[in-house]
């Protein structure tokens, strides 16, 4: 239906030539009746009407094709990211996932609005030349081979776009992949001072990341030319009239248009065919195998062999990672599985839900499964929803599972209880919030079975008591319930049906606690490990006289799966109602209402400023040349045309005319000098756009990386990711283009007023109230558009966010079933922005039908007004007055298009610019502040009446806090969640700025240095391990200050050496996004080798150990205590046995300190921390 308008539409446009051939004709004879000429004029609007209708039907038909097309492309690139296999995730990162989303989706669209262009193009070429051979013989073979050789040209051209667009499609996924782990990783980036390396990084990516194309513009020129020279050239007697010329004219110039969309058609085909392939490699990945796990009828595993791709490393791909599996299960056992870092453990439940390759034997698994991953995954909703997870609310159980779940505290403190929004990641849950959280989601499922890996490792000792017993124990909620537990937690052990001990990817032992302590094999290693760092702190207890009564102690470690936990009382900011929107609120669903660094939506047009901002990224060095090459393009075109009139005009002496050779000579001189101006004019704003562009994109960087952490907890990451991909692509394409054509289009109106009012100056009584009615058009049209181009933008980022989302929490989703229920959330955030896309193109539909009906009316003026001066006009002014009269609809049209193209895509300026008033933290580096390179060569710190506030207003985080830490002194700080010792460690890194009191560090007041100067100096090891896609060497030294001996030496105090050593690149092995293809253990271990690389006086440690096995726990700790023995260390301590040697213990309760002193002397207070240590089983 589309392509029988569009072959309407043709039909009309080819017939305007000849109604104008008819009005000349009319113009020239001197006996013909008036009428003739005005049903010649009306003919001619009534044709232009019809043309505009037809078009604009096809249009509007393209586009909702197409918009449907892209539409289904994003749903199976969802459905795609849920079914691929860990393997094919490795390849495909966020950034890529979001470009194909992005960038690739709308090349198909443009595909489909497009595509016609390439075979209906050439028809509109071949019937042009068909008509202009009638109009001038042969010589109209001069243009066909003009046409024939810009053909070749064109593909060439078009070829060359493909390719720069495929090789710059790969640097923008690597940039975005790159800005995807900066974002999320931003709070470690901070610790360390690393936002100068990577900064740098996607600056490199960016230098590639841009180019610029030429048009096709001058080919028109060198058509014209060819075909009237050569029909002078040919005979003597060759005379060019009004007749010949001008219609000739409107010919090449409906010429125009298939020879401009022919490369744009060509160029948008092989854009779509980059995309398709781009999409067909994605989609062709790697599925899950479904037959991976059969549903049998009980839990089995018979002599299984995997090839794990989470853990698979190079060195031992053609091995498995995993073989010689042999286990039954019973119905309703707890079977715990346990093993050092890196034996297959969280593998092993990796195979039993699915998420490996099978090589040989079988799994079967009863019933339904529930799944808490090691790693909290947290939905950006409600924690209702995420307890929830789609399943009907049943009150009772519902509040059983809170309570077992130890979360009934947690609800009481967050502002709405459970209907408070969670933020991205979990970001306003604590680490041990999130695991329980998780935890609570499984519970809640009522599953068959239960597959937890390790999740007691991220809660206090006390807490992970009360959840074995009211959850995972024989007398918990799960009792009846199949339960897979990981754990290192040996203390819970007795009380497991079964216990598989793992070495090397190897089930070595199978039985009860007692059966394996008998056996003397690696289970009595571990326990024996285990009992002897429990010997050691007895013994230690019994030399202070204090030692009491042993308890069977309970799972010690703790981490949390967050840099650093958000405390208490930055929990209870959401207790102010005004200040609290940012923290209850950050869904990506609701941020256009509520979170104020999202977009703002204005009222009204762009501002003035964001214009005004772009051109001065540009410079005047380029603006002036831009204007002034517009303005001589447009005289040299004008003086083409007007001289082709006069030629025209001049007698025919003796069957020739006078000096046509000089004619010819003087038309093609000023059709030269048109074209040098048409390819300047291109080359400035392609370099200005460049220019402005790369401005833009260093500022948004450097905006966003200097922005204090809580800018980056109320921000969703897709609203970032966004910026950085969508917004500075139509800052980098769309911009620059759109003012190239705007300025071509506004010359061009101006030349043609010009000759209208040259010809025919009553014109004006007509020209007048159109340009009145053309404003009122143009500014509500305009004003509309960038309002549904905002809101487009607006719900564009959820989109982003929840793919994010989905991909990070993939095996969750599928754990649980849940694949339908997030293809419809991703089908309805697809179809709500869909549903501001649509009112765009129509609304642009609009504006076309309502502006060449405008124009239309000035072509009837231009020839009524023709008609009525016949006898004092010349044809050859007529001519021209009438035949670009009809150029008018076409150029009111492209006006207003390209204006708003521009006017939408400014938006992109002013979304980018909207980070430059956010708030900033502290400079980097001060100028006029000089430290002593050995700064702080002591480690003294000294808090005076330091107080803390998450935001003003607030309740105190950390409370009038003076204290005195010596050099090499060991100070543990513990405290109930919400005391304020992660507060404190914000404090002391100046990630939270003091908001009374100050810290002095060696006695430098740390306030008045820069941020880099004081965090390059101290050291953290944060719980969680952050690693990121690059070499193992750039994630340990980015900034590439150490010798590969400095490296090699740091790994081997991590314990890692050997593992390195091993691998195929040594120190170049390639870490994937996430560091996902290394065990948690081993990322945390290589946090731990950064650490000792920099070697600080200062070290803070924020329970580093959690996710290692206990044996490993005691080989870290003793490398801690020799390595950093001149050290000042500050540890904040879950794990109360890693302290026990310590100079003091500091106790924090709701920001105080409440007890300080030796372990030994606190314990023989019998205060909090006695407490603590008592519900340890350490006393």
């Amino acid at each position: 239906m589309g392509s029988l308008c569009l072959v309407v539409h043709d039909a009309f446009m080819f017939s305007i030539p000849q109604v104008l051939s008819l009005l000349l004709g009319f113009m020239r004879d001197e006996d013909a009746p008036l009428w003739k000429g005005y049903f010649y004029a009306s003919l001619m609007f009534l044709l232009s009407c019809l043309q505009s209708l037809f078009n604009h039907q096809y249009m509007y038909m393209c586009f909702t094709v197409g918009m449907r097309v892209k539409t289904a492309v994003m749903g199976l690139v969802y459905r795609k990211t849920l079914v691929i296999n860990s393997a094919a995730r490795r390849t495909c990162t966020v950034g890529e996932i979001v470009n194909l989303v992005s960038a690739d989706t709308q090349k198909l669209m443009d595909f489909v609005v497009y595509f016609n262009a390439v075979w209906m193009a050439p028809i509109e070429i071949a019937l042009c030349l068909f008509f202009l051979w009638q109009h001038l013989g042969p010589s109209a073979l001069a243009g066909i081979a003009t046409v024939i050789l810009i053909f070749p040209l064109n593909g060439f051209i078009a070829k060359k776009r493909s390719k720069l667009q495929e090789i710059q499609m790969k640097y923008m996924d690597g940039r975005i992949k790159l800005m995807n782990e900066i974002l999320n990783g931003i709070k470690f980036l901070k610790f360390y001072a690393w936002e100068k390396a990577f900064q740098n990084q996607v600056l490199d990516y960016r230098e590639k990341d841009s180019s610029s194309f030429l048009p096709e513009a001058i080919c028109i020129l060198f058509i014209a030319f060819a075909m009237f020279g050569v029909y002078i050239l040919m005979d003597h007697k060759n005379v060019l009239d009004a007749q010949k010329v001008f219609v000739s004219m409107a010919l090449i110039n409906i010429l125009k248009t298939p020879l401009s969309q022919l490369p744009f058609a060509m160029s948008t085909t092989m854009q779509a065919a980059v995309s398709l392939k781009r999409l067909g490699k994605f989609l062709c990945q790697d599925e899950l195998k479904a037959s991976n796990v059969d549903k049998g009828s009980f839990l089995l595993c018979r002599k299984i062999m995997f090839i794990s791709p989470q853990y698979g490393y190079e060195r031992i791909i053609l091995a498995p990672s995993m073989c010689r599996i042999g286990v039954r299960v019973p119905s309703g056992s707890l079977v715990a599985v346990v093993g050092h870092v890196g034996s297959g453990k969280s593998s092993l439940l990796s195979a039993m839900l699915g998420e490996m390759e099978k090589r040989s034997g079988q799994i079967s698994v009863k019933g339904s499964v529930a799944y808490v991953p090691q790693q909290a995954w947290i939905q950006n909703a409600s924690l209702r929803d995420n307890i929830m997870f789609g399943q009907d609310r049943k009150e009772s159980w519902y509040k059983q599972v809170v309570e077992a779940c130890a979360l009934t505290p947690d609800l009481k403190i967050l502002p709405a209880g459970d209907e408070t929004e969670i933020g991205e990641k979990g970001l306003n849950l604590s680490g041990g919030q999130k695991q329980r959280v998780s935890l609570a989601r499984a519970v809640y499922r009522k599953a068959d079975v239960y597959l937890l890996d390790d999740p007691l490792s991220a809660v206090d000792t006390h807490v992970g008591q009360h959840i074995f017993d009211k959850v995972v124990g024989p007398k918990g909620v799960l009792k009846d319930k199949t339960r897979i537990l990981v754990t290192h937690g040996l203390s819970f052990l007795p009380q497991a049906d079964l216990i598989l001990v793992m070495v090397d990817g190897e089930i070595t032992e199978i039985g009860s606690y007692m059966d394996l302590l008998g056996q003397q094999g690696a289970f009595a290693d571990l326990m024996h490990a285990y009992t002897s760092t429990q010997f050691q702190i007895a013994l230690f207890l019994i030399s202070l006289h204090v030692a009491g009564p042993k308890k069977s102690s309970s799972r010690l470690s703790v981490t949390d799966f967050m840099l650093v936990p958000r405390e208490l009382s930055k929990e209870q900011l959401i207790r102010k109602k005004l200040d609290s929107l940012i923290l209850q609120i950050p869904s990506s669903t609701v941020t256009m209402s509520f979170c104020p660094y999202c977009i703002f939506l204005g009222l009204s047009q762009v501002k003035l400023e964001m214009y005004v901002e772009y051109f001065q990224t540009i410079g005047l060095r380029f603006i002036l040349p831009i204007i002034f090459l517009y303005v001589f393009q447009q005289a040299a075109s004008l003086s083409y045309n007007y001289w082709l009139s006069l030629w025209a005009d001049d007698p025919v002496v003796n069957g020739t005319q006078i000096d046509a050779d000089l004619k010819l000579g003087v038309f093609g001189a000023l059709g030269v000098a048109q074209g040098v101006a048409v390819f300047g004019t291109t080359v400035a704003i392609s370099l200005g756009g460049i220019i402005a562009s790369r401005h833009l994109h260093l500022d948004l960087l450097n905006n966003v990386l200097h922005s204090p952490m809580s800018f980056f907890e109320c921000t969703p990451s897709g609203n970032l990711l966004n910026r950085f991909s969508k917004e500075i692509d139509a800052i980098d394409c769309m911009i620059p283009d759109g003012l190239k054509m705007m300025l071509s289009y506004l010359f061009k109106l101006l030349e043609v007023c010009i000759i209208v009012l040259m010809a025919t100056p009553f014109a004006m009584v007509v020209i007048l109230p159109l340009t009145i009615l053309y404003a009122f058009i143009q500014s509500f049209y305009v004003a509309t558009s960038c309002q549904l181009r905002r809101l487009e933008s607006v719900s564009r980022s959820p989109i982003y966010t929840h793919f994010n989302e989905t991909v990070q929490g993939a095996s969750v989703i599928r754990a649980f079933g849940e694949q339908p229920r997030f293809i419809l959330e991703a089908n309805s955030r697809v179809d709500h922005n869909q549903t501001s896309y649509f009112p765009r193109f129509v609304a642009t539909r609009w504006l076309a039908v309502n502006l060449e009906f405008l124009g239309n009316i000035l072509v009837l003026a231009a020839s009524v007004l023709s008609v009525m001066g016949k006898d004092t006009l010349s044809p050859g002014i007529v001519g021209l007055a009438v035949s670009h009269s009809l150029q008018v609809t076409g150029i009111l049209s492209w006006i207003v298009r390209s204006w708003t193209d521009v006017e939408n895509n400014i938006v992109s300026v002013e979304r980018v610019k909207e980070y430059a008033d956010t708030p900033k933290e502290a400079p980097w580096a001060m100028e006029d502040v000089s430290l002593p390179a050995s700064w702080p060569h002591t480690g003294a710190i000294e808090l005076q009446e330091y107080g803390l506030q998450y935001r003003k207003g607030l309740e105190w985080a950390v409370k009038d806090i003076s204290l005195c830490i010596q050099e090499r002194e060991k100070v543990g700080i513990v405290g109930r969640t919400g005391a304020g010792k992660s507060s404190l460690a914000l404090g002391i890194f100046r990630i939270l700025e003091a908001a009374k009191g100050d810290i002095f560090i060696d006695g430098v007041n740390i306030a008045e240095i820069g941020l880099h100067d004081l965090r390059s100096r101290i050291t953290i090891i944060p719980q969680d391990p952050v690693l990121f896609s690059g070499t193992l060497r750039m994630n340990l030294d980015p900034f590439n200050s150490y010798s590969d001996d400095d490296v090699w030496s740091a790994l081997e105090f991590a314990h890692l050496k050997d593992f390195v050593s091993g691998l195929p690149e040594k120190l170049n092995y390639e870490c994937s996004e996430g560091g996902e293809n290394l065990s948690l253990g081993q990322r945390q271990l290589l946090c731990l080798a950064r650490a000792l690389l920099r070697k600080t006086k200062v070290l803070v440690l924020d329970e580093a150990t959690a996710a290692v096995d206990l044996e490993m726990d005691n080989l870290i700790q003793t490398t801690i205590r020799s390595q950093f023995e001149g050290c000042t260390v500050l540890t904040i301590a879950h794990r109360l046995n890693t302290i026990m040697d310590y100079t003091r213990v500091i106790v924090m309760d709701k920001g105080h300190i409440v007890e300080i002193d030796s372990p030994s002397g606190l314990i023989a207070q019998r205060g909090q921390f006695y407490s603590m240590c008592r519900e340890a089983g350490l006393v």
